[in-house]
């Protein structure tokens, strides 16, 4: 295993972050979810894994985009499938433009100015689901169903309700009993039944609470959707659990069932008209975790139980224990039986408490290995949650986090973060330890990126109290870019998750000053027009897979990454470069090819462009650790052109190379 005292951070030097892709991540998609950022943790699997490009280090920069209406920068961002950013807003959800320099509202719902209303839309469990409809649990424990666009992606200036179920109502009807837990979080199934459990980021056992879970059939949602009357005594379904059992964070979902974790067991739910339960497997807990007294942190944990929502691959649940030390649990998916466990974080510093309240970065290479990255977060969690009239299902950061940590930063948090590997053998499961970094206190989710092969995150530096961008070597867990924000108490990233998108060249990061970060590449320009700089908005990167490029009319193999650019107020013929990573071979095998209007790829002309280094030298040899540029001639409305509005140009190329 990698020490944290072994690991020597990079400087910013763009042959020092080679691009180190990964295969794709194994899962299979739910066809009742969307994707790219459909939920806080990517998927339905709560894998915080995506297969998009993120930004490799190429002229890196930091771009803002300013809120003026909501009291925080856009908080638990998801993203449906027309690339529309869904946030927070007003109590409820709104589809904005985070790229504005001061966030636009395009559409929303807000349930005191549309519904009459004073309960809030919880973001945190809300998702996007295959109809591009915002599936949303809210605070007074209804779940909603938003249409936020037409059938041709216009944003609605104000979002349709389309379904609106009491589940708490329903439920206690269901039960014959009176819930003291509220509804928490919400996922389809690969059948589209919706689940739902109650519970909040604090269940005390002792205390009694009476939780559930359970689904709403999916015909009983088809229904409603189709305007027809519909009798939830026969459409919803619960489970009763013991008083002082319950959730505390998110559900998951594979083609097996829908798992859910409780503070005490994992179960692993089918709908059969009625909830089976496949399996039931508790794990231990030492409980509520706080500082204390004479600790530098005055904070600490939000769970009683695990604090992480489960993350899924095809055979295993992945989530953490909460004992002293913490343990990482593989389950078998079909069986429930334990795979494997291992302590993690247990080499830092003695006396560090651990609690992991962020779902673990969970990586399925196909081959029989599973990554999984897990962070420390103690200190963060509010004090206040110990309070017996606490209601932790109430997300806002008053109610769960640390005053202190909001105020002083991650000083008031303890470190760590692991990457533990999962690997199938001949007799089972065996896990071990990757490397550890007991340097690093983070509390923003990070994001791995199998594109680039890095893993994303949003930290303080304590020794200059700089917040900033860095990104880690999954491999070998090594600091090879950061990027510095601001010193500023306020730059604090408040504990949210880091957001992809799809344009394959933002990494977005929300702060407590009411600015929305977005780290970018600046991979392309304008090498006639130095003075002039275009819109990294509307350059986007994204990996062609072999398959989609061969079908697509490309010959040989796929090189690098498919770049679509658009540039405004062009002259006649425009050279665009386009600045690239993790080529290899030889230029005369390759050819670029360009994408018509007709989405096939057609050849371009060598007459038209060529490939060199940044030093204008055109090599005959490439080599994976230099940054070259493409550079390309487009005639405004001609054959390569995109657009159909004049002075403008887009362009969607990519290389393929062949055998010589």
């Amino acid at each position: 295993m990698i020490k944290a005292e072994e690991i020597q951070t990079g400087e910013n030097n763009v042959a020092e972050v080679p691009i180190k892709a990964l295969a794709p991540k194994t899962m299979d998609e739910n066809p009742y979810m969307g994707r790219n950022d459909a939920n806080i943790h990517h998927d339905g699997y709560n894998s915080d894994t995506t297969d998009a490009v993120l930004p490799v280090d190429i002229y890196s920069e930091i771009n803002v985009s300013y809120e003026k209406v909501n009291p925080n920068a856009s908080p638990a961002i998801f993203f449906d499938s027309y690339g529309h950013a869904v946030v927070p807003f007003q109590g409820g959800l709104a589809i904005r433009d985070i790229n504005a320099d001061e966030t636009q509202t395009e559409g929303y719902f807000s349930p005191k100015q549309n519904d009459g209303g004073e309960y809030r839309i919880q973001s945190s469990y809300s998702f996007v689901d295959e109809s591009n409809r915002l599936v949303c649990p809210t605070s007074n424990n209804h779940v909603l169903m938003l249409k936020a666009t037409d059938e041709n992606g216009n944003v609605l200036p104000e979002f349709e309700k389309v379904l609106d179920i009491d589940i708490k109502a329903a439920a206690e009807a269901a039960l014959g009993k009176t819930l003291d837990q509220n509804l928490l979080s919400v996922v389809f199934d690969y059948e589209g039944n919706l689940w739902f459990a109650t519970g909040g980021f604090r269940i005390y056992p002792d205390r009694k609470q009476q939780g559930t879970f359970g689904y709403i059939s999916r015909s009983a949602i088809d229904a409603i959707l189709d305007g027809e009357e519909t009798d939830l005594a026969e459409a919803v379904f619960v489970y009763d659990l013991e008083p002082g059992e319950g959730a505390e964070n998110g559900i998951a979902a594979s083609k097996e069932g829908a798992v859910i974790l409780t503070n005490q067991n994992c179960y692993l739910l089918q709908a059969d008209n009625g909830v089976k339960k496949v399996w039931q497997t508790p794990y231990e807990s030492v409980g509520a975790k706080d500082s204390k007294e004479g600790d530098k942190t005055t904070g600490g944990g939000l769970a009683w139980g695990s604090g992480c929502s489960p993350s899924l691959t095809r055979d295993l649940v992945m989530f953490t224990d909460n004992q002293d030390p913490v343990n990482l649990m593989a389950l078998d998916m079909k069986t429930g039986e334990v795979a494997d466990t291992l302590p993690v974080l247990d080499e830092l510093p003695e006396g560090t408490q651990v609690s992991v309240e962020n779902s673990a970065i969970v990586y399925d290479n196909g081959e029989g290995t599973v990554s999984t990255i897990i962070c420390n977060w103690f200190g963060a969690g509010s004090a206040k949650l110990a309070e017996t009239d606490s209601d932790s299902s109430i997300q806002s950061y008053e109610n769960i986090y640390d005053v202190n940590w909001l105020r002083q930063g991650n000083q008031m948090i303890l470190p760590g973060v692991e990457r533990v590997d999962t690997i199938k053998t001949d007799n089972g499961y065996e896990m071990k330890s990757i490397w550890c970094r007991n340097d690093l206190a983070d509390t923003s989710i990070l994001k791995l990126s199998t594109a680039t092969g890095y893993v994303y995150g949003y930290v303080q530096d304590l020794s200059t109290g700089m917040w900033q961008y860095i990104m880690l070597d999954f491999e070998t867990g090594e600091t090879v870019f950061s990027m510095d924000v601001s010193s500023k108490p306020g730059y604090n990233n408040m504990a949210i998750g880091m957001y992809a998108g799809n344009s394959g060249n933002a990494l977005y990061c929300p702060t407590g000053y009411l600015e929305l970060l977005r780290l970018q590449d600046r991979f392309v320009y304008l090498p006639e027009m130095l003075y002039r700089k275009v819109d990294l908005d509307k350059a986007m990167r994204n990996v062609l897979s072999q398959e989609a490029f061969e079908a697509d009319g490309g010959v040989g193999s796929v090189e690098g990454w498919l770049s679509t650019v658009t540039v405004e107020n062009v002259h006649p013929n425009t050279t665009v470069a386009l600045r690239m990573k993790g080529l290899s071979g030889s230029t005369d095998s390759l050819k670029l090819y360009a994408y018509d209007v007709d989405s096939i790829l057609q050849e371009v002309g060598s007459e038209l462009w060529h490939i060199q280094t940044e030093d204008g030298e055109e090599p005959d040899t490439l080599s994976e650790t230099e940054l070259y540029e493409v550079h390309v001639t487009v005639e405004d409305g001609g054959a390569l052109d995109l657009s159909n509005i004049e002075k403008e140009i887009k362009i969607s190329v990519v290389l393929g190379s062949q055998a010589v």
